[in-house]
């Protein structure tokens, strides 16, 4: 058992004891609530303190059997604390359960299974965009790396139960699984996709079969790294201008081009206007996709589509326009 874990263990054992001590006190002698608390804290403690009021001889037997347990926990706790400060690790234990805090309360965050450098780069588009995440990594070796990137974070593997609900699976909006083996991301995805039947569930994979078996297991959207960056390459030889085009409009790069994705609000001084009507008011704007509920996204909507509330649409033009657009 780790030292973390033996001071949590400690922590339960001192406010156990404490507290059944006190309802001995109240029992046995009928102290108040107050005053049985107060004769608890001093006798697990041994600080020596006077009684609040003479005890019985029951009373007597009773607080000599809590100083024996309550004053064994007591001690442990002590020892477990200072072998945490001579580690230099009490600073680190307190930053993980505060961390562990701010993990619970997340709601509808985006859950990265794996800090390698297909993971980092996920991780670092989505601290960048700031969005909220829980990465899980094994490695002790990358939690170092987690802490300097600001990344919330659980240290153990998604391929335990309790390591992806430590993360907060039921909550999340979206998981990245990301891990080296395919065999590990499909696992992952099972696991995901039974505690959390409507997560959007983005899979890794680095073969032939491991896609077709992360498809299979429920992943919503496969990718092989290398298959993209080999795509990627002969594109630059095979068409130059069109993937320079691409890199000029990938989302969120703060360009003076982007691409982004806008959700009408029923408030929006969009909805109800056409595509066209949208683009004259934004000239240097143009709509290439919309999605409305359930249906397929439709790629270079007809100018007379009108526009309704919950429509989501994919615009390109400038960055400025694009915002104002956004935040309407």
């Amino acid at each position: 058992m780790t030292a973390t874990r033996r001071f949590a263990l400690a922590i339960s054992l001192v406010a156990a004891m404490t507290v059944v001590g006190a309802i001995g006190y109240i029992l046995i002698e009928h102290m108040s609530v107050l005053d049985a608390f107060y004769m608890s804290v001093i006798t697990i403690s041994t600080v020596g303190f006077q009684e609040v009021k003479p005890l019985s001889p029951a009373g007597r037997l009773f607080t000599i059997g809590l100083i024996v347990t309550g004053v064994g926990s007591a001690i442990y706790l002590f020892t477990v604390i200072g072998e945490l400060v001579v580690e230099g690790r009490l600073r680190e234990f307190l930053g993980k359960s505060a961390m562990t805090r701010k993990i619970h309360n997340l709601e509808q965050h985006v859950i990265v299974c794996g800090f390698g450098r297909f993971g980092r780069a996920v991780v670092e588009e989505l601290i960048r965009n700031a969005v909220a995440m829980v990465v899980i990594e094994a490695d002790p070796a990358k939690q170092a790396d987690l802490d300097t990137v600001g990344a919330l974070h659980v240290a153990g593997s998604a391929l335990e139960d309790s390591v992806l609900e430590d993360a907060g699976i039921g909550s999340a909006r979206a998981i990245i699984v990301a891990t080296g083996s395919d065999a590990d991301n499909v696992y992952i995805t099972l696991s995901a996709r039974e505690k959390n039947p409507k997560l959007l569930i983005y899979a890794r994979g680095d073969s032939e079969a491991g896609l077709r078996r992360l498809k299979l297991a429920g992943a919503d959207q496969v990718v092989a790294a290398y298959q993209w960056a080999g795509m990627r390459i002969a594109a630059s030889i095979l068409r130059p201008s069109v993937v320079d085009f691409l890199q000029l409009s990938v989302p969120g790069r703060e360009s003076e081009v982007d691409l982004e994705e806008i959700r009408i609000s029923r408030e929006s001084p969009a909805a109800g206007k056409t595509i066209a009507a949208l683009e004259r008011e934004n000239p240097r704007l143009r709509v290439v996709a919309l999605k409305r509920n359930d249906q397929r996204l439709e790629m270079i909507p007809a100018a007379e589509t009108k526009i309704e509330p919950d429509d989501l649409l994919v615009a390109i033009g400038e960055a400025d326009s694009l915002k104002r657009l956004a935040s309407a």
